[in-house]
């Protein structure tokens, strides 16, 4: 037995030293490739973008508010660009990869949107800036889920508390119905807008009273966000969800808020405002629903193609009076145009209004600085 197992190991022995040599010319495996930095922000300001694609034939970085750039491709299949020193901001932009669209996939924050793909881009500024954190105290944002009784289905919307909101408080907080624009969801004010970061600042500096802000789902007839089909072509359509949004609002969000929060129920605390749908959507419930608001903001507004059919009996003289009706547009906004028609219209027909013209275009840039602009002006 002893004989025999010491024949099996001389043998075993024998395998090992013959496979020996065969198992030296096995090649180590190579090496996975660095981590892909991107983007990344220099402190000049410039950015670099990058993305690892050996297969692809053109690549283009594509930022809001500016040209898309080409990339170049090395030795390794890494497309690279960088850009001239940007204005300290947050953008979005996407990788277009042989005419396909691409989320960066280094970058963890993207732009929560329906039908468009972006990341999120952030050159930082000073703290003077309003939509940088700053040493301040903080609100807090809540998430709320309904039913809808004029479209039928759920939905949600999110409130902003200042600091120190008090649910008992004597004196009830006025409040500011937010609204995001289209392919938005009722995130877009806080995850790309930071408005609450806006309304941080304000109210530590005394700029801004504390409110509440409500963002509500901006949609009365959801099908409009279809890829396929007509969207804000159809003009029927978008009539549909103007109106439908409007009931929505008046029915079921206000109710809803006044019953969880402490705001009051008085017009002159209460005031609407939003960017391109939802800055039109703000003019039609603030313009056709007086008697629940005051105070009403549009910003790159798509205001509507007949504003005596939209608004009837407006005028110098219409009953109440608004306390403020603040439009604004960026002089390189495709709504540029329109606005300004829309602006001497409420001209000829005396309404009191503030006009605002900025630089820049349909971008959020525009719109956080129109925020931080038009909420100070609020319940004075």
């Amino acid at each position: 037995m002893r004989c025999g197992r010491t024949t099996v190991k001389h043998a075993l022995l024998l395998m090992v030293a013959a496979a020996a040599p065969a198992l030296a010319q096995v090649p180590a495996p190579p090496s996975p490739p660095p981590p892909v930095i991107s983007p990344e922000v220099h402190a000049d300001r410039r950015v670099t973008f990058r993305l690892r694609a050996p297969n692809a034939k053109e690549v283009f970085v594509a930022r809001e508010g500016a040209p898309k750039l080409a990339m170049q491709k090395d030795e390794q299949g890494l497309w690279t660009v960088t850009t001239e020193p940007l204005d300290p901001d947050v953008y979005g932009y996407s990788f277009s990869v042989d005419g396909v669209t691409h989320f960066d996939p280094s970058n963890p924050a993207t732009v929560p949107n329906y039908l468009y793909t972006a990341s999120s881009l952030h050159v930082p500024g000073p703290s003077s800036l309003p939509w940088e954190e700053g040493d301040v105290p903080r609100g807090a944002i809540h998430r709320h889920f309904h039913h809808s009784s004029v479209v039928g289905d759920h939905r949600d919307f999110y409130v902003y508390t200042p600091p120190g909101y008090d649910p008992q408080a004597k004196a009830p907080y006025p409040v500011l119905y937010l609204l995001h624009g289209f392919s938005d969801d009722a995130r877009a004010w806080t995850a790309v807008g930071r408005a609450h970061v806006i309304f941080d600042n304000l109210i530590a500096s005394g700029q801004a009273r504390p409110m509440l802000v409500v963002m509500p789902f901006g949609y009365g007839a959801p099908e409009i966000l279809s890829r396929t089909g007509p969207q804000f072509r159809d003009v029927a359509l978008r009539k549909r969800n103007q109106q439908n949004f409007r009931e929505t609002l008046l029915l079921d969000v206000i109710p809803m808020v006044e019953k969880l929060y402490r705001v009051s129920a008085d017009r002159e605390s209460r005031a609407v405002a939003g960017l391109s749908m939802g800055g039109g959507e703000s003019l039609d419930v603030g313009l056709n629903a007086r008697d629940r608001f005051a105070w009403v903001g549009a910003f790159s507004s798509a205001v509507p193609d007949d504003p005596d059919a939209a608004f009837p009996g407006l005028d110098a003289n219409t009953k109440p009076p608004l306390r403020l009706l603040w439009i604004a547009c960026g002089t390189d906004d495709f709504l540029t145009a329109a606005n300004r028609k829309f602006w001497d219209w409420l001209q000829a027909r005396q309404v009191p209004f503030t006009k605002i013209e900025t630089p820049g275009g349909h971008t959020w840039p525009v719109w956080r600085r129109n925020l931080a602009h038009f909420a100070p002006l609020l319940f004075r």
